[in-house]
């Protein structure tokens, strides 16, 4: 009896752990949770990025489908986040009552955006925001409240319009780079060079490149190239955004800033092939 206690003493001893091997466990497991956390982010931010590029195309089958319904026009660029209630020219009309924002969401099975009310805006869970969108605290905004009045992570190229509302090409004087207040489609020179839709800047405090100040950041649904920033990361950290170009295929860019340009211009020079058409 007394050998069966001391076998079974030396079982139980030796089923124990040391104070060294569970420092050793715990070192290891914290080693390894150190080597796949890192991944785990890259996965999720590659995730967002295809569900990003996936709402993209769905935008692009509507900009298709919209032209064909319409003799190759595509819808206005702006809507009524820059108009009044009360449109008194025909830019304003234009802005007013066909904004790409509106027009294309039923053809998508969607709401227009207009029938969203404050407070109730499409958030990053639908097909109106990019997944890895990130508003700055509310106290970074100066111009809107964008958690109330809703905002835009999706903006369309402006300088598909170039009608009294819109902004003149850099360098540009008078009225003559004027063109009509929406673009026939079938006119692009090299669709797939030309930006029709891109994700932009949401916050105002890093402005163009991680500098300065943008009061106006994901505040409309048509902008121009300094809205195109350093938005979120592709994968291993690197940031920037996606674009749908007027061909309808989409890429990932850091930039789409000329280094050429200077700092203090909003619009591009007329004839750039990226924005014009």
């Amino acid at each position: 009896m007394m050998r069966k206690r001391n076998i079974l003493s030396a079982l139980v001893g030796r089923a124990g752990f040391s104070l060294v091997e569970v420092l050793i466990v715990i070192s290891v497991i914290s080693l390894l949770m150190g080597l796949l956390l890192p991944a785990l982010h890259r996965a999720r931010a590659l995730a967002e990025q295809a569900i990003c590029k996936s709402r993209l195309r769905q935008w692009g089958l509507a900009f298709g489908m919209y032209a064909e319904q319409n003799d190759g026009f595509y819808p206005h660029a702006d809507g009524r986040d820059r108009t009044s209630s009360d449109p008194g020219t025909d830019a304003d009309l234009a802005d007013y009552y066909f904004g790409w924002i509106d027009v294309l969401p039923p053809l998508l099975g969607q709401r227009p955006w207009r029938d969203h009310d404050y407070w109730e805006k499409p958030g990053t869970e639908t097909i109106f925001q990019c997944r890895s969108a990130k508003l700055a605290p509310d106290s970074s905004y100066k111009k809107y409240r964008p958690r109330r009045d809703g905002y835009f992570s999706y903006a369309m190229n402006s300088c598909l319009e170039l009608d009294e509302n819109c902004r003149a090409p850099y360098g540009s004087a008078g009225s003559d780079w004027q063109m009509p207040s929406f673009l026939n489609s079938t006119t692009i020179g090299n669709p797939s060079r030309l930006i029709l839709l891109f994700d932009q800047l949401l916050d105002p405090e890093k402005g163009y490149g991680g500098t300065g100040y943008n009061p106006t950041a994901g505040m409309y649904c048509g902008s121009y190239p300094k809205a195109f920033s350093a938005r979120h990361a592709k994968g291993g950290g690197i940031l920037g955004g996606s674009i749908l170009y007027c061909d309808y295929h989409i890429d990932w860019k850091s930039t789409v800033w000329n280094a050429d340009w200077p700092a203090d211009m909003m619009a591009p020079p007329l004839g750039d092939q990226d924005w014009y058409p």
